[in-house]
C-alpha cells in the first residue's frame, strides 16, 4: 500500500491510502480525535491500576503515544498490548508530527514506540511497558480476563468489515475483565447490533469534531 501525509484541521498528520480511500485518523483532527475517543472517554473510565489496555489496530502508533503521555503525567502504570497486520514503514513514521503536537521533550520515545521489538514486553517508561503482537486479529487467540479496556481503532466497517463482527466481539468480550470498556469512533446500527450480541452494554456518546457521536461498549458486572 501507498501512503500520503495530509494535514488534519487541528494541525495534527494524519496518513491516507489511496487504495483503501482511508484515512488512519479523522481529517478534522487526528490528535483531538484520539484524545476524545480513547483518553477522554476510555482511558479515564479504568477503575483499577496498574491497567491492561488492548489495541486493535497500531496504526501510527497515536493512541498508544496519548497513553503513554498521559500514564506518565498521572504516575500511573499501564501495560499496552497493541495488535498490528501492516506496521508502517519509518518513513512514514518520520512524517507524523504528533510529537510536536502534544509534548517534544517526548519525540524519543514515539519513535521507540515504533522502534520496539515485536512480540515481546518493552518496558518504555517506569510507568508503561508495550507489547506489540505482529498478526491478524482475526487469527490471533487472546487471554481470558485480562484487559481493563479496549482500543477498538480498525479501520471503519465499510472498509474491513471482517473486523467488525459478533465473533470478534465476544472474543474480546472475553478477554476483558468485568467492568472493562471498549471504545470506538462507530456508531454504525450493524457494529452495535455485533456488540449487543456479543455481550456488552452500550452507551452513545457525543463524538470529537467533525463526528456527531461515537461508541463505549461495557463489559457487565
Amino acid at each position: 500500500m501507498t501512503f500520503q501525509a495530509v494535514i488534519t484541521e487541528d494541525g495534527s498528520t494524519t496518513l491516507f491510502i489511496p487504495e483503501l480511500n482511508e484515512h488512519y485518523h479523522s481529517i478534522h483532527g487526528a490528535v483531538q480525535e484520539s484524545m476524545h475517543i480513547f483518553i477522554r472517554e476510555g482511558y479515564t473510565q479504568i477503575r483499577n491500576f496498574p491497567a491492561h489496555i488492548f489495541e486493535a489496530g497500531f496504526g501510527t502508533g497515536l493512541n498508544a503515544f496519548l497513553t503513554f503521555l498521559v500514564s506518565e503525567r498521572e504516575g500511573k502504570s499501564i501495560h499496552y498490548t497493541a495488535i498490528e497486520k501492516y506496521p508502517l514503514e519509518d518513513q512514514f513514521v518520520r512524517q507524523l508530527n504528533y510529537p510536536e503536537m502534544t509534548d517534544p521533550a517526548k519525540a524519543g520515545v514515539f519513535h521507540a514506540l515504533h522502534d520496539a521489538s515485536w512480540d515481546q514486553d518493552i518496558r518504555i517508561s517506569e510507568y508503561f511497558t508495550l507489547h506489540k503482537m505482529k498478526g491478524d486479529l482475526l487469527e490471533v487467540q487472546l487471554p481470558d480476563t485480562s484487559y481493563d479496556l479496549v482500543f477498538f481503532d480498525a479501520f471503519g466497517p465499510d472498509k474491513q468489515p471482517e473486523l467488525w463482527t459478533e465473533e470478534i466481539f465476544r472474543m474480546l468480550y472475553q478477554s476483558m475483565n468485568e467492568g472493562a470498556s471498549l471504545v470506538t469512533f462507530s456508531v454504525k446500527g450493524s457494529v452495535k447490533r455485533a456488540l449487543k450480541a456479543a455481550g456488552f452494554s452500550l452507551e452513545k456518546l457525543p463524538g470529537p469534531p467533525g463526528k456527531r457521536e461515537m461508541t463505549r461498549a461495557t463489559k457487565r458486572i
